[in-house]
C-alpha cells in the first residue's frame, strides 16, 4: 500500500487558460486568419504544387485545431491526480509525484498566470490554472511538496 503525500479537500475544475489568455490568443488567430486570406486573395496559390497547397492546409488546420482546444481546455484537481483536457490529456497521480512548484513570469501574471509544474521520476508536466481557484490550489499543492523536503 502506498502512502500518497497530498489529497485535496475538495475536487477544483476550470479552465486551463485565463480570460485575457484567451483574448491574447483569439486576437492572434484572428489576425493570422486575416494574414493568410490576404495573402491568398493576392498569389496564385493555385499555380504552386501540391507541397506548398498541402504545406498550408495542414498549416491552417493545425492552427485551427490548436486554437479549438485552447479555448476548450480545463484542468481538473482531484482525489486521484491532476487533469488537464486538451487535444491530448495529460493526467497524473498522486501517487507518482515526486514534487511541484508553481513558476511565472515575473510582472506579467496578469497575463500569463503561474503554471504548476510537477515532477514525476524522471519527467516533468505543466499544467495551466486560468482561474483563482485553480490558482489557489496549486499554491497548495507546492507548498505542501515544498514543505515535504
Amino acid at each position: 500500500m502506498a502512502i500518497e503525500f497530498y489529497k485535496p479537500a475538495r475536487t477544483v475544475t476550470g479552465p486551463a487558460y485565463s480570460a485575457w489568455f484567451k483574448l491574447l490568443a483569439s486576437t492572434v488567430t484572428g489576425g493570422l486568419a486575416l494574414y493568410g486570406a490576404s495573402i491568398a486573395l493576392h498569389f496564385p496559390l493555385l499555380q504552386y504544387g501540391f507541397g506548398v497547397k498541402a504545406i498550408l492546409l495542414c498549416s491552417a488546420l493545425m492552427l485551427a485545431v490548436s486554437y479549438y482546444w485552447f479555448l476548450r481546455s480545463t484542468t481538473t484537481v482531484d482525489a486521484g491526480g491532476i487533469t488537464q483536457t486538451w487535444l491530448y490529456n495529460k493526467r497524473v497521480e498522486w501517487r507518482d509525484v515526486r514534487g511541484a512548484k508553481m513558476i511565472g513570469i515575473p510582472y506579467t501574471s496578469w497575463l500569463f498566470p503561474p503554471r504548476l509544474v510537477v515532477r514525476t521520476g524522471n519527467s516533468f508536466t505543466t499544467f495551466n490554472g486560468g482561474s483563482r481557484e485553480l490558482l489557489i490550489e496549486f499554491a497548495r499543492i507546492s507548498l505542501a511538496f515544498q514543505m515535504k523536503r
